[in-house]
């Protein structure tokens, strides 16, 4: 199950507020206001890669789906590291994963275990990746290390520098 909300409440009150029930992995993150010239909403990708480097699941991925006359698939490239480790292999756009590109703001995401697009996971360790990439603009990736699955409920969090604001990921047992 894929939820997106957009979120107006400071980060930390929305982890308090939308407690993440067993089996789900939640993602929260910021899209910050960036005051430049030409301005374009970030493609974002959020994926699992398991503790070799190999993605295991392709949660999300925001793109222009509207561009007129001009393949929407065209700028996928740029968030590089998806790209190669997930997005080349990937059929675009998926249902279910596949979203337009959003405004600054926070963002949440829920997924349930073993349900499309976040698969049963093996024990071992993995990693949270989320890349957003502008054009006109620079190009991020926030990592977050985890267990699965998780001994008690986990949190993690990571400042991103400029493309992304802080990035969280709340699960539970």
């Amino acid at each position: 199950m894929r939820i997106i909300a957009r979120i107006s409440l400071p980060l930390t009150a929305v982890a308090v507020a939308a407690p993440v029930s067993a089996g789900d992995l939640q993602v929260q993150f910021e899209i910050p206001r960036l005051r430049v010239a030409e301005y374009h909403n970030p493609y974002v990708a959020v994926w699992l890669e398991d503790a070799n480097g190999k993605a295991v699941a392709n949660l999300d991925v925001w793109y222009d789906t509207d561009l007129r006359g001009d393949d929407p698939r065209k700028w996928l490239p740029d968030m590089r590291t998806w790209w190669r480790r997930i997005g080349r292999s990937s059929t675009m756009p998926a249902n279910g994963i596949s979203g337009p590109t959003q405004p600054p703001g926070r963002y949440s995401l829920r997924f349930s275990e073993g349900s499309r697009p976040l698969p049963r996971l093996a024990a071992g360790s993995y990693v949270l990746k989320v890349e957003a990439a502008r054009e006109v603009g620079g190009r991020e990736l926030v990592s977050i290390p985890f267990q699965w699955p998780p001994a008690k409920p986990m949190t993690g969090t990571k400042l991103g520098s400029k493309e992304l604001g802080a990035v969280r990921l709340s699960i539970k047992p």
